[in-house]
């Protein structure tokens, strides 16, 4: 029955945060977070109730959960998803069903009266008739329970602040970044796609000078777009003389900034016309 409560809790967590934050979500996501992970894997382990008893399963499912959540951020910071909220969320769902189900499957296989069932008369320990070592780890415990906490706190009272930045791009004339032009004939026009994107929170106003081997030959601008506008328009380009690999810069300004905010370039072989 507890593992059930544990598995419809989670569900529960996983809606709320589908429809949006609320205080419910933030009770729910301690435990979530906490002592769930480790809780069904206590179960899944030790369906007897005489291997542990409840005081010590809650010690170690708090601890359990503490090096069970980071493990799993850790092995989703290897995949395409990353450690973002829903593939956090479902894994940690994920972990907490299964083990609920193998923590079911091996009670239902022991007889019923040696089943663990929790209790709710516990009766906690006395410290003075604890162990050093006990004591100790007993200590760590709660310390680490505590800076989890005060960290989780930390994380749902914080503002997010969003990284202000522009985005800044030279692509080929099928709008892929690879297929730029490497090689025109003198007098032909390069023509390749600028793009620009404001992702600085506000309006901001931009220019864009090109240069061929540090010699100004064209300026863009301004191009005034607005909080999370973009830019993109395809721009030729005329060397002014043959040679292999000329650089072929592109200086990004910001309002009215007096040094480049981005810098991009290419190379260019400018062949003699036939």
């Amino acid at each position: 029955m507890d593992v059930i409560v544990v598995i419809l809790l989670s569900l529960l967590l996983a809606l709320l945060a589908l429809l949006g934050d609320g205080p419910f979500m933030i009770v729910l996501g301690l435990p979530f977070l906490l002592f769930f992970p480790g809780y069904t894997l206590m179960a899944a382990l030790f369906p007897q109730k005489e291997r542990l008893d409840t005081v010590e399963r809650i010690a170690l499912s708090f601890g359990l959960s503490i090096a069970i959540v980071p493990l799993i951020g850790f092995v989703l910071n290897y995949t395409p998803w990353g450690v973002k909220l829903n593939p956090i969320l479902i894994s940690i769902t994920l972990f907490i069903f299964i083990a609920s189900s193998v923590a079911l499957y091996r009670r239902w296989r022991i007889p019923e009266d040696e089943r663990f069932e929790p209790r709710l008369h516990i009766k906690l320990p006395k410290w003075g008739g604890q162990s050093k070592l006990s004591k100790v780890l007993l200590l760590a415990l709660v310390l680490a329970i505590l800076a989890s906490i005060g960290a989780f706190g930390y994380a749902v009272a914080t503002p997010r602040v969003e990284e202000s930045f522009t985005e800044f791009y030279v692509a080929g004339s099928g709008g892929m970044v690879e297929d730029y032009p490497r090689e025109v004939a003198s007098g032909e026009k390069a023509t390749v796609i600028l793009g620009i994107v404001n992702h600085e929170r506000q309006s901001k106003f931009y220019f864009v000078e090109i240069k061929i081997d540090g010699e100004k030959v064209q300026e863009i601008g301004p191009i005034s777009l607005a909080s999370n506008g973009k830019s993109e328009q395809s721009v030729s380009i005329l060397p002014t003389k043959a040679g292999e690999d000329q650089k072929v810069e592109f200086l990004l300004y910001k309002d009215d900034e007096g040094q480049p905010h981005l810098k991009l370039h290419i190379w260019l072989d400018v062949k003699e016309a036939e």
